[in-house]
């Protein structure tokens, strides 16, 4: 189960969110985008050490800032199954992303960049020292 799918599996149905800040926000879940910026209605916000509260018709909260999330367990179990192969590549190299080395799209991937020849071979030189001109 994704973060995301289970997000939009809960709109509509009330939730707890806490942010980083430490505030709490109680209310029905209206929308969510790719981000978890979250929009949320018939809201009562709880400050940080518990002593005051607001009743907000409407508030949006950014993704970044939310510690967690509470979601009644019966949204849980109608979050539909996700079909993991669609996260695959089709037709491509499915291992392109992240990681380090590997062929990045120049030579075979091996590393190093191999020789670059003498200027008597046709090559550019090893680019020491050799002062300007024409090289002869």
């Amino acid at each position: 189960m994704l973060p995301l799918s289970l997000l939009r599996t809960a709109q509509g149905h009330p939730m707890l969110v806490e942010l980083k800040n430490g505030e709490t926000y109680n209310g029905h879940l209206v929308s969510c985008d790719n981000w978890m910026n979250i929009s949320l209605r018939e809201v009562i916000c709880t400050s940080r050490d518990g002593d005051r509260f607001w009743r907000l018709p409407e508030v949006i909260i950014r993704g970044n800032n939310i510690k967690y999330l509470r979601i009644p367990e019966e949204v849980i179990d109608m979050v539909p199954e996700e079909d993991l192969s669609k996260s695959k590549v089709a037709g491509g190299k499915g291992d392109s992303r992240g990681g380090r080395g590997g062929n990045r799209g120049r030579g075979d991937g091996r590393g190093g960049r191999g020789s670059r020849g003498s200027r008597s071979e046709g090559g550019r030189g090893t680019g020491r020292a050799t002062g300007r001109g024409r090289g002869y």
